[in-house]
């Protein structure tokens, strides 16, 4: 009798690209391959995405924020069409400067992965697919950079947080789980979870049990 291979690999991951900076698409279209992701199409402009993304059906986007013709937010006005379209889809969106506010429309616009890293960062193929693979699971990534901002921007709300608390936080503006804080802070996994809850209640903030939910919380605390 036939059997079954139940080892079998999983489909690669499949994206699509939109950048135009030419060096920079290629660039990225080697890294995607090296990491074993399947680049189904790469374009040079947001629009040109938009046109085939139905016939292509990627499991995720990846977008520069700034592209022709205005060179100001093609990327998170293409990205938000993608959910409105695709609810489903992960997003990443990649940046030469932070634009924190980008991150938290994006944010806003629906469920689904999203990421949010500076060009900088992608030149490392560990910080570039340890991102893909966050997103393309529903999470949410953002540049440690652009946490930093939003937290420098409104600093007076969070005077009731203790310097542990704050850290806890900004990790989870980035996107980190209880687990992934406390490995990055050698603490314990229940430290984290007192912290999170305190800083829920010092914030006046509800714990959804979401990352998703849980960075938006925080986010469009910042930004209000």
């Amino acid at each position: 009798m036939p059997t079954t291979d139940s080892t079998a690999p999983a489909p690669a991951l499949r994206l699509v690209l939109a950048e135009d900076s030419l060096l920079l698409r290629e660039g990225l279209v080697r890294l995607f391959d090296e990491a074993g992701y399947n680049t189904v199409a790469a374009y040079g402009d947001a629009d040109q995405l938009l046109s085939e993304v139905d016939t292509v059906r990627p499991d995720l986007a990846v977008l520069d924020v700034r592209m022709p013709p205005t060179f100001r937010d093609e990327g998170v006005r293409a990205a938000i069409e993608l959910r409105r379209r695709q609810p489903g889809i992960g997003i990443l969106l990649l940046s030469q400067y932070v634009e924190g506010s980008y991150a938290h429309e994006l944010l806003s616009s629906g469920s689904g992965g999203m990421g949010y890293l500076l060009k900088d960062r992608v030149a490392s193929l560990d910080e570039l697919q340890d991102a893909v693979a966050r997103v393309s699971a529903g999470g949410t990534v953002l540049d440690p950079q652009v946490v930093r901002e939003l937290l420098a921007r409104r600093s007076d709300p969070l005077d009731a947080l203790t310097p542990r608390e704050r850290e806890v936080l900004e990790l989870m503006a980035e996107g980190r789980t209880n687990a992934g804080i406390a490995e990055r802070l050698f603490i314990g996994v229940g430290a984290v979870e007192k912290n999170v809850t305190s800083i829920f209640q010092k914030l006046q903030l509800d714990d959804s049990g979401s990352d998703h939910r849980r960075v938006l919380a925080v986010l469009a605390f910042l930004q209000r």
